[in-house]
């Protein structure tokens, strides 16, 4: 590591020089910031087979994975946002009441000013650099800081901003706790954050002395219900796709199954059979699985393996020395497994069988709000009660994970796993304050409002305002 730690006294400095910019308006202007898009763009692709070293060093990432899931993924985000920032930063008129006549009303987009973007290790590119293009397109400047537990990204990330950006503008910041703790107790003008639920809520502490507008972008336990209707063998292939991305390192990896007790037998045989078809029948040999990040997690996830070990029914092997955790399956029986206590974060797979489709929904709202929630069904009236009844930031229906991809939703959480949202339009809006406008004309006068106040400018008033 050849970082320097930096204070708040480092932080202020940088932010001085970051809101001097700001204030010279540069950013105002959308020719601008297409421009900064566009140099984005090829500096990452100047550094592609860089970002492909690192992601493999860091996360034992493969390059289709690399690409798909982070590399491509920013790429085309940048070129959304290109062709759509001349239509969402227009002012956008709304309808006035008839008592405020005459006059129009509109909203207006204007930057916060400065904003911090810092991103997790899971998808070291990705998620730090996704919201950096909402926050571009919104016209702010912008300190980013990457992960230090994924570092060789971490190096990549900070040449291409380097290279890219006037430091004033766009700014790369490496370093441990004592930067980050610096870093949210400083007075920016946003703070989107994507981690853990534990740090979220320490850095939302620490906005909050200052007054400073968050995102958070959690987790949680992420729950796959299927019922009776489906056809098992896709079901098993797109939920072990889902649990192995990445090894299991997704915020919106399904977390555990809730399986229809007459189907869960044979979903358990094709889920192994998908794990083998997918990875051969030894996965610590597969390039295409990764490897959990540091000795911590992986130390984490085999305590999981360790405590819950007589429910295994595939799986379970570790090696300590690459931080390998195999694809594992357990037929729980209960909630109370070690497994079931927190998010996972892992490739590891819980299954519980259920008999009532209610029953599944109250235990499942017993736990706390999920990032993402998975209903496997051909039947309308289980997907309607599903997504009606079970809250969670997202969901996906016979599917996982990709309703994420798509640029028009709006990706974010809900209660603990997290706050706000973004992707596409909704990064703009994440980094825009939304100014109300409401423009009056000179040209007529109405008196109404002005005193002195009578019955008859009363009974108008109540016949307009009911």
């Amino acid at each position: 590591m050849t970082y320097k730690e930096l204070g708040l006294k480092d932080v202020d400095y940088i932010l001085k020089k970051h809101n001097e910019f700001f204030e010279c308006g540069e950013t105002k202007n959308i020719k601008f910031r297409i421009k900064q898009l566009n140099l984005l763009k090829n500096g990452i692709k100047r550094y592609e087979n860089n970002i492909y070293k690192a992601l493999n060093l860091d996360l034992g990432k493969n390059e289709f994975e690399s690409y798909a899931t982070e590399i491509g993924f920013i790429l085309s985000s940048i070129e959304y946002s290109i062709k759509n920032l001349k239509s969402w930063s227009k002012c956008k008129n709304v309808k006035t009441p008839i008592y405020l006549l005459p006059s129009k009303s509109f909203k207006m987009y204007e930057p916060y000013g400065t904003v911090l973007i810092m991103g997790p290790y899971n998808y070291p590119f990705q998620l730090l650099f996704e919201p950096l293009i909402g926050a571009i397109s919104a016209g702010n400047c912008a300190v980013i800081k990457p992960s230090e537990l994924s570092p060789n990204v971490s190096k990549v990330i900070s040449k291409i901003i380097f290279e890219t950006f006037n430091e004033n503008y766009i700014r790369c910041i490496e370093g441990g706790i004592e930067t980050n703790t610096a870093l949210i107790n400083s007075n920016f003008d946003y703070i989107f954050f994507t981690g853990s639920i534990n740090v979220g809520k320490t850095v939302m502490r620490a906005a909050a002395d200052n007054l400073t507008p968050v995102t958070l972008e959690l987790g949680g336990k992420s729950p796959v219900i299927i019922d009776e209707s489906v056809n098992i063998k896709v079901v098993a292939k797109r939920i072990i796709w889902g649990k192995t991305l990445n090894a299991g390192q997704t915020c919106v990896a399904p977390d555990y199954v809730l399986v229809h007790a007459s189907i869960k037998d044979r979903l358990i045989k094709e889920m192994k059979k998908a794990i083998q078809e997918f990875y051969g029948t030894d996965p610590e040999k597969s390039t295409d699985f990764g490897r959990i990040i540091n000795e911590k997690h992986f130390k984490r996830i085999k305590n999981i393996i360790d405590n819950d070990k007589e429910f295994i029914v595939y799986g379970g092997k570790t090696n300590y020395k690459t931080n390998y955790i195999e694809p594992t399956i357990m037929d729980i029986t209960s909630f109370e497994c070690t497994c079931m206590q927190e998010e996972i974060f892992g490739p590891i797979l819980p299954v519980i069988s259920y008999n009532e489709l209610n029953e599944v929904i109250r235990k499942t709202k017993k736990l706390p709000k999920p990032l993402a929630l998975y209903v496997f069904t051909n039947n309308k009236s289980t997907e309607n009660k599903v997504l009606s009844e079970i809250s969670s930031g997202g969901a996906c229906v016979n599917d996982v994970i990709t309703h994420l991809v798509n640029p028009n939703l709006p990706f974010g959480g809900v209660g603990s796993s997290g706050i706000g949202s973004y992707h596409g339009y909704n990064s703009f809006l994440t980094f825009s304050h939304e100014k109300s406008v409401l423009k009056k004309s000179d040209k007529l006068d109405i008196t109404l409002l002005f005193p002195p106040y009578n019955k008859r400018k009363l009974n108008i008033i109540k016949k307009f305002m009911k």
